[in-house]
């Protein structure tokens, strides 16, 4: 996937205001519109400055680009990091499609919403604050026991000279013992103020966990890798094992192999149906490091009637 330049395609510098990147789209936009231009590739050439003022001109989508796209070329191969868009605040509800846009700006904002600005009409016009929505990204461990954390939101804002601006705001957030990952938060009245007499919105945080040094999560079920020794796995072991809540002790059946799962039921994640724990058996061969550790080897070969390959055929 390339990296779009939507700079370079109106013809504007980063420090570009409001008010230029209007202007550009519009001139560009009566240039190439297939209404008005005939010639080949001009209705191409009007989808991506489409597209470009699609970025520029909304805050929050413009916010996310320059802070991504720093140190990118156009046309470089880009791919965005997992969880990139993280502690962004954005208006409106994540947005379910889009208008036969690239698959660099599908790639980037096809969750994002799309800012709506309702003109009022003096004192009288009334007006719920609209929703707000952004990702968080919080421990495993948090979703067992629950938690309230502080966490910082990047708001995107235009100043009063035209200029994009990002302010920081802190909130408190009660992390639920159970949450999932995906679940929203939703926090009453953070979100934009409302107009007149009516009430702000509120501001839904959506839920993803911290990549975990063991624990992985799908649904509500925890998996893990455990490594077991030869031994352990042929002839059966009880062995102690970690879990988000504390150490438990684990039967390994004898003649388990590798890759197999071990379920233990009801420690997984907390629901009104449990999740389930599984333990991903991962067998570790010794490192023939010493003379004593050659001997053992050496006397497996020879007493042993295994050969690994057998099922390959000939």
């Amino acid at each position: 996937m390339e990296f779009k330049d939507y700079y370079g395609v109106l013809g504007l510098e980063r420090s570009a205001t409001e008010d230029d990147v209007k202007r550009a789209f519009r001139k560009l936009a009566r240039k190439y519109h297939p209404d008005v231009n005939k010639d080949p590739g001009a209705e191409e050439k009007f989808k991506q400055v489409s597209e470009a003022n699609e970025v520029l001109s909304d805050p929050e989508k413009r916010a996310a680009y320059d802070q991504l796209g720093q140190g990118q070329s156009p046309g470089q191969d880009f791919r965005p990091p997992p969880d990139w868009d993280a502690g962004y605040e954005f208006s409106g509800a994540p947005s379910g499609g889009t208008h036969d846009f690239s698959d660099f700006f599908e790639a980037m904002f096809s969750g994002m919403g799309r800012q709506t600005r309702t003109p009022g009409t003096g004192a009288a016009f009334h007006k719920r604050g609209e929703d707000h929505h952004a990702k968080i990204v919080i421990d495993v461990h948090d979703a067992f026991e629950g938690a309230s954390r502080e966490i910082s939101l990047r708001v995107p804002q235009i100043d009063s000279d035209g200029h994009l601006v990002v302010r920081d705001r802190t909130l408190k957030v009660k992390i639920p013992k159970g949450v999932s990952e995906g679940q929203h938060i939703r926090l009453k009245g953070q979100g934009a103020p409302g107009m007149g007499q009516l009430p702000p919105g509120d501001l839904y945080l959506e839920v993803a966990f911290k990549p975990d040094r063991l624990f992985r999560v799908s649904g509500k079920d925890i998996y893990f890798d455990l490594p077991v020794a030869p031994w352990e796995a042929a002839l059966g072991a009880k062995v102690e094992i970690p879990t988000p809540t504390g150490p438990i002790n684990l039967k390994v059946p004898a003649g388990s192999f590798h890759g197999q799962e071990l379920r233990i039921k009801g420690r997984g994640l907390p629901a009104a149906t449990l999740g389930d724990l599984h333990a991903v058996l991962k067998v570790v061969l010794p490192q023939a490091d010493s003379d004593d550790a050659k001997k053992a080897y050496e006397e497996m070969a020879t007493k042993l009637a295994f050969d690994p390959r057998e099922k390959m055929g000939a």
